[in-house]
């Protein structure tokens, strides 16, 4: 039992998403490299655009990771180094873009997808209940003679 389980954390560890920073970028005080990886971890990569430059091997990514690194390690803070790294590429950099009037639709756009799409299952539904079968209206007398004729029951 034991094995079995020792194989499941085994499979586990190698399908954790492994980072892509290599043994060069990496800063030799380790407080340094903490803060450059928390921040690369904060950083969209350019190209990829669903990664992180921690996580991504793209050249760009490596390019911008031992930016981050070369400005901690003058001196800069995370602050200046992210409002460096804002004002070169916009907010579109940060993977958790800051609420402003430049990023409103980027926040509001989910809420008013989910909005339009209960507002259309609601209208489907007030259509569905309006068409109803229609209410059974009794034949006038001349209907259910001639109905009777052509039955074949001898009518009037």
């Amino acid at each position: 039992m034991r094995r079995l389980v020792s194989l499941i954390a085994g499979l586990f560890l190698l399908a954790a998403p492994a980072s892509a920073v290599e043994p060069g970028e990496a800063l030799n005080d380790p407080a340094l490299e903490a803060r450059a990886r928390a921040m690369s971890s904060e950083l969209r990569c350019l190209v990829c655009q669903n990664q992180s430059i921690d996580d991504s091997q793209a050249p760009l990514a490596k390019d911008l990771r031992l930016l981050v690194r070369e400005r901690i390690a003058a001196g800069d803070g995370d602050d200046a180094v992210r409002a460096y790294l804002v004002a070169r590429y916009g907010d579109f950099i940060l993977l958790k873009p800051p609420f402003k009037a430049e990023t409103l639709l980027l926040w509001t756009t989910p809420f008013a997808v989910l909005a339009l799409g209960a507002l259309a299952l609601a209208i489907s539904a007030r259509r569905r209940r309006g068409e109803a079968e229609p209410a059974l209206v009794p034949l006038s007398p001349e209907e259910e003679r001639r109905l009777a004729k052509a039955m074949g029951r001898g009518g009037k």
